[in-house]
């Protein structure tokens, strides 16, 4: 299992990274980004401890931890900028939270974030078919959600992605200890999603790609 979409205490998880880290070992993880809700006020905290913890945990253990990022309720307007300066500060990985439809996400976010070019746009909702045909054209990975709320428009994406062969994984959005699942369960929503098998091998590939395993 990969989980390119997870959060520690440093915004709203309830792990520090390395118990974070240690249960992914135990659900047989091979890749874990830790990806916490960030914005201007909190990134040059957040970051280099991410990286740092990456580093450390890296060294001792077999799951690879990628420092990563979710710019979380920015302005559209900001994201390229934030995008890019998550990047300098370390962020291997940039996330994007997207226009969920069980937040109050701004009108625009998910093109704004597709076009600054984020490695991942995170629960995009009921993105506009020219965000996906756009995702799709510039190698955007959307994610398909295992977490409740943001989970609701699946399949929506998933039919999309499909008729565009936009990139997708499949992510927990872990808060808590309990929301990691095993490879089975992540097989499951992709299957939930109205996609088949062929896309299941194709999703978890491209997980790795984007992990680096």
């Amino acid at each position: 299992m990969i989980d390119l979409h997870t959060h520690s205490l440093f915004s709203d998880g309830e792990l520090i990274p390395a118990e974070l880290v240690r249960r992914a070992e135990v659900r047989g993880y091979r890749a874990i980004a830790i990806t916490d809700h960030m914005d201007s006020s909190n990134m040059d905290f957040i970051i280099p401890r991410i990286v740092r913890v990456a580093r450390d945990l890296n060294e001792l253990q077999p799951v690879r931890v990628i420092p990563g990022a979710e710019l979380t309720h920015v302005h559209p307007r900001q994201i390229p900028f934030l995008v890019e300066k998550a990047r300098e500060l370390g962020a291997e990985l940039v996330l994007v939270h997207g226009e969920t439809i069980v937040e109050p996400v701004a009108e625009g976010t998910n093109r704004a974030a597709i076009e600054a070019g984020v490695d991942i746009l995170a629960h995009p909702g009921l993105i506009a078919e020219e965000d996906v045909k756009l995702a799709a054209e510039r190698g955007i990975t959307l994610e398909l959600s295992g977490r409740k709320g943001h989970s609701l428009a699946n399949g929506h994406v998933g039919r999309l992605a499909e008729r565009y062969e936009a990139r997708l994984v499949v992510n927990t959005d872990a808060h808590a200890p309990g929301d990691l699942v095993t490879r089975d369960i992540a097989e499951t929503i992709i299957r939930a999603a109205g996609l088949d098998e062929a896309w299941v091998k194709r999703i978890f590939s491209t997980a790795g790609e984007l992990a680096g395993v």
